[in-house]
This record gives structure tokens, C-alpha cells and sequence, in this order.
């Protein structure tokens, strides 16, 4: 569950960030979070989502699959706000991500066809764009990489005043004892947006298995604000009122059909094996009957 905001970030801070135009598989095989998170945004035409979108995604993902791209991504749809899509893809550094970048254009094949997919998957948004992130550990809280059997993400976005980053790490300090006292539920991992965005910017991920964790997240308010005391809330509200320009939260949906994930994923969870992937195998051909002569 994902929350930052007087009420949100003191019931359970969480995060937000919101790209997801790639990212690396976080499975059991990779426990760590990516320290450098692209993140693509695809707002789709009206009513131009669902089936439709997935059908072009789907040509991505079968692209990166004829070739065995060792670099996977997450895809998900909105549950909330406007109509769009994330893709996250994670690297352990910037120079990752540049040999990835490099690699993929030297491979003419591959890139051959991402392009093709790309104009078709064109034909049905409204706009796109791209954030880098960085990994912040210690603004971060019991963060969970295995998403294998993870339906929902929680994001939550945040900006910092000019000048108040020192209220703003309180505040998070404040929020990550609180929760940490009263034994909530919450969990999150921070990033900073390095690029193609306001400076000051944090992104708060959480995620979740059902919805029914969102309704767990709610319930652990009042631990947290025990945990703090009338003071310590007052002091909180305080230094978020202070730090935090403007936040929002928004819900996303993992989508099986948008994401390029390895084996380790799938066999953790069939939530990942997409349809295609599922059909059974043909049917071997039945011997031919010997033909009767003509007559």
C-alpha cells in the first residue's frame, strides 16, 4: 500500500514514480531494486486501451522473446487518472543501460522490428514520454523487488520545495519510524527523478497482491498515528506541510500482455505466462489412411 501526504504519507508513506516504459524483471532470481529505473509513459487515445493496446504491446514482447534479450520490462495499465500505460525497465547503473541501448542497435533484426511495432502501437496513443530514476535507499521502507505474485502498484508522486530537502528527509524518517512502531503493513521503495522532469521530485512505489491490501493499508492509520502520538503527528504534518510542494497518488495494473519478463517469473506465477505462451501444444498429425484405388 502506497501513501504520503498529512493523512497518506503519515498513514503509510509509499511511493510514487511513474514510468514504466521498461524495467528490469524483479523476480526471486533478481531480489535487489534496480538502482536506475527508465520509466515510459504511452497516454492512449480514448477508448483506443484495452485489447487493442495489448495486441501491439504484445508485438514488443514478441520481438524480445525471438531474441532472447537477456534485459526485460514491466508493463501496466491505469486504474486511475487519465488513460495510459507504464513500462519500467531497471539497470544496476547508467553504463548498464547505455550498453543495453547500444547493443540493441546493433542488433538490425531487433531493432527492425521494435520500430514496426512501434509505428503500429503509435496508431493508438495520444502521447508519450520518458523518466529516468534513481534508487534511494534510505528514504525507502521494507521495499519488496519479488513481484511475482504481485497484481497492483501503488504510486505516489511527490514534489520538494526549493530548499526544504532537509524537512523532507524528516519527514520520511518520521514516516518510516512510525511504521516501524506501530507494525504496520506498509512497504515502499523511493526513487528521484534524474531526468525528463521537475528537479525535486520523488516517487514512492508499493505494491500489492489484492485490493484487499489497499483496504489493510487504510487500517493501519491508527497504528501509525499511536505509534507517533499527538505530538509526533503535529510535528509531522508540520514539516509535510513545509517540504511538499505538490503530491498525488495513482493506482496501476500489472499487465502480463505489456510485460517482457524471464522464466523465473513465470514459473513463480502462470499470472505471467500470457495466452499465447499458455496454448497447448498442436496436436500431433494422425497417420494418413491408406487411399482406396480409384475405380
Amino acid at each position: 500500500m502506497n501513501k504520503i501526504s498529512p493523512c497518506l504519507l503519515g498513514l503509510s508513506l509509499a511511493v510514487a514514480m511513474s514510468s514504466v516504459a521498461a524495467a528490469q524483471e524483479m523476480s526471486p532470481a533478481t531480489p535487489s531494486m534496480p538502482k536506475v529505473l527508465q520509466v515510459t509513459r504511452e497516454f492512449t487515445k480514448p477508448y483506443r486501451a484495452g485489447k487493442a493496446h495489448d495486441k501491439t504491446e504484445s508485438a514488443f514482447v514478441e520481438a524480445m522473446s525471438r531474441a532472447k534479450w537477456p534485459t526485460h520490462y514491466l508493463g501496466m495499465t491505469s486504474l486511475s487518472g487519465k488513460q495510459r500505460a507504464l513500462f519500467f525497465t531497471g539497470y544496476d547503473s547508467f553504463e548498464a543501460w547505455e550498453k543495453d541501448n547500444t547493443a540493441v542497435g546493433k542488433n538490425s533484426v531487433l531493432s527492425a522490428e521494435l520500430e514496426r511495432a512501434s509505428i503500429a502501437d503509435g496508431d493508438l496513443l495520444d502521447g508519450v514520454d520518458q523518466m529516468v530514476y534513481y534508487y534511494n535507499d534510505k528514504m525507502s521502507y521494507r521495499p519488496e523487488p519479488d513481484l511475482a505474485h504481485k497484481r497492483y502498484m501503488d504510486i505516489g508522486v511527490y514534489h520538494v520545495r526549493p530548499g526544504h530537502g532537509e524537512q523532507w528527509r524528516e519527514v520520511v524518517k518520521m514516516a518510516k519510524e512510525g511504521h516501524e512502531k506501530g507494525e504496520t503493513s506498509a512497504h515502499w521503495a523511493t526513487y528521484e527523478l534524474m531526468y525528463g522532469g521537475e528537479s525535486g521530485t520523488y516517487v514512492v512505489l508499493s505494491t500489492d497482491k489484492s485490493m484487499a491490501d489497499i483496504d489493510l493499508g487504510f487500517g493501519d492509520d491508527k497504528k501509525f498515528e499511536a505509534a507517533l502520538g499527538e505530538e509526533g503527528m503535529k510535528k509531522f504534518h508540520e514539516l509535510y506541510a513545509a517540504a511538499v510542494d505538490t503530491s498525488h497518488q495513482e493506482l496501476f495494473a500489472f499487465n502480463p500482455h505489456m510485460s517482457y519478463v524471464g522464466e523465473e517469473l513465470i514459473k513463480a506465477d502462470p499470472f505471467w505466462k500470457t495466452k499465447a505462451e499458455a496454448a497447448p501444444a498442436a496436436k500431433p498429425m494422425e497417420p494418413m489412411k491408406p487411399m482406396k484405388p480409384k475405380p
